[in-house]
């Protein structure tokens, strides 16, 4: 099993023991191919708002750094741990900076099959609203969140010791689970509510979107009978209301269409 650890904290701290105790876990079960990509050691620039990366494409983007470097980390792995400390109730500016640059990735998934464990330690709070968005983002990306821990500083010896260590086991031990599970899981019905209004926008807009589009086209994602990024069962109450939304959005947006020609041609 390849395993990706991307570090978010600038440091060796809690967040890097955290990811050790998981490996020691893991290891208990089975061999691990395990590497940490510490973001402070890597040369990723700040994003530049400039949406060369979304409208024409990736390798368009201005900025020459380990950016791409980084996705051909994650698709080469069978799992990645996404894992920053809580920093003024959000994720580290190190792991922002990671998820600006690879901001694209949302309108153009591509890690299906691929598993990810949400990892984050906080002194006090934030931990929650932490795991939420990191477990947002990895998912749109295409990964299966398998797991997920939160674990807190002791500032008193013995307080927080033992319940640390059952989240962190509880974690480690459903991401295993889920990196010997080759059958990819069940969308929910946002999930297939997010592939029909995705294809409605990059169809009906991709003169705006043409990187999309063309993804999106090569993917067969365009097809009328693609129900969903991944050849899986489809819930058919799901799919009809996925179906149904993405018919109005298509009306909406031609309609908006036609509205504003029709502002300029007066």
């Amino acid at each position: 099993m390849k395993v990706l650890v991307i570090m978010g904290s600038p440091r060796k701290g809690n967040t890097y023991r955290a990811a050790e105790c998981i490996r020691e876990i893991m290891q208990e079960k089975a061999q691990l191919d395990w590497e940490y990509l510490m973001l402070r050691d890597l040369h990723l620039e700040q994003c530049r708002g400039c949406a060369n990366c979304i409208v024409k494409g990736e390798e368009f983007c201005p900025v020459k750094d380990d950016a791409l470097c980084l996705t051909q980390k994650m698709l080469d792995a069978d799992g990645v741990i996404f894992a920053s400390p809580v920093y003024a109730l959000q994720v580290t500016g190190l792991m922002k900076v990671f998820i600006d640059r690879h901001s694209y990735i949302m309108h153009r998934p591509r890690f299906f099959g691929k598993k990810a464990l949400i990892l984050s330690t906080a002194g006090a709070v934030g931990i929650s609203d932490v795991l939420k968005y990191l477990e947002s983002v990895v998912h749109m990306w295409g990964f299966e969140v398998a797991g997920k821990a939160g674990t807190f500083e002791e500032f008193i010896p013995g307080t927080r010791q033992q319940e640390n260590d059952q989240m962190l086991r509880a974690a480690a031990e459903a991401f295993h689970a889920a990196l010997r599970r080759k059958s990819p899981p069940k969308p929910r019905c946002m999930d297939i509510i997010v592939f029909h209004g995705l294809r409605a926008t990059f169809d009906e807009l991709g003169d705006v979107f043409p990187a999309d589009r063309a993804y999106w086209e090569e993917k067969g994602w365009m097809k009328k009978d693609a129900c969903y990024f991944v050849d899986v069962p489809v819930n058919p109450v799901y799919h009809a209301v996925g179906v149904m939304l993405e018919k109005y959005q298509r009306r909406q947006m031609r309609k908006d269409s036609r509205d504003t020609n029709h502002g300029v041609s007066t």
